[in-house]
């Protein structure tokens, strides 16, 4: 009888033991960060549209959702349940224009949501930069959601060293909520959501874009987002066309070695 009560006393705590773990932390969602594509690498900011093709094909054999960035900002506003294990999000910055002709036809083709931060001067009147009815058609295809990248794209950590407070405030504003303006005009549609120019922000910045009405920023920290983070900061992985074969993976695994990013 001694020996059973010993055994149901030893189950008891085992049981209990295992109960008092603590619940598996989320794992983290890269969001891959793309700018230009093109046959060749033109500059360090392009990657070519073959190895963007093989980061997709990546993706899909092996077993990875891409998700809609704004999925996953959801989840962090307490509207969606979590991402599912082994989700991705692809983002581009600056709407250039291969990605009407390179991104598209590779995006229909895999079938994958994508989010473009805009800054609108540019579109229409820069020559490297897409049309307005091309950012239209990137929205009418259904996998392509358009948000915010500021209005010009200015480097705030200078802007604030050259200007008065009262100056650099207007500016900001100016930047944020034009941008803002500008977008939902043309294109119909909810923008609330900042890629910061350079990824540069600070807690001004980030209480400003907060004020001018946006649920969720974004910066160019090289790891992924977690549970930990703040939906107004999130990070995200700026690629080059070095980042591929084995280098993807390593990003994806979140083991990839960090970058020095100057301004």
């Amino acid at each position: 009888m001694m020996q059973l009560l010993r055994l149901v006393l030893l189950l008891t705590l085992c049981a209990g033991t295992a109960d008092a773990q603590p619940t598996a932390p989320l794992p983290g969602v890269p969001i891959l960060l793309y700018h230009r594509f093109g046959p060749t690498v033109a500059d360090g900011m392009t990657i070519t549209t073959p190895v963007f093709e093989s980061h997709l094909k990546y993706l899909k054999e092996n077993g990875y959702t891409v998700i809609p960035l704004r999925r996953l900002v959801d989840w962090y506003r307490k509207k969606a349940p979590a991402p599912p294990p082994r989700s991705v999000v692809i983002v581009e910055d600056d709407a250039h224009r291969t990605v009407y002709t390179d991104m598209l036809p590779l995006v229909k083709k895999y079938q994958v949501p994508v989010t473009v931060f805009v800054y609108p001067s540019a579109i229409s009147n820069a020559t490297y930069a897409m049309t307005w009815d091309q950012v239209r058609e990137l929205r009418k295809s259904g996998f392509f959601d358009i948000q915010s990248h500021s209005y010009w794209h200015p480097n705030f950590k200078r802007e604030r060293m050259k200007l008065k407070p009262v100056e650099y405030e207007k500016l900001v504003d100016m930047q944020l909520k034009k941008s803002r303006e500008k977008l939902e005009k043309e294109l119909g549609a909810q923008v609330d959501m900042l890629a910061w120019p350079f990824g540069i922000c600070d807690d001004y910045l980030l209480g400003r874009a907060a004020a001018a009405g946006y649920v969720s920023t974004f910066t160019i920290e090289r790891r992924h987002a977690g549970p930990g983070d703040s939906v107004m900061k999130l990070p995200r992985y700026l690629l080059v066309n070095g980042d591929q074969g084995k280098a993807f993976a390593r990003i994806l695994a979140g083991t990839a070695p960090q970058r020095n990013i100057v301004y």
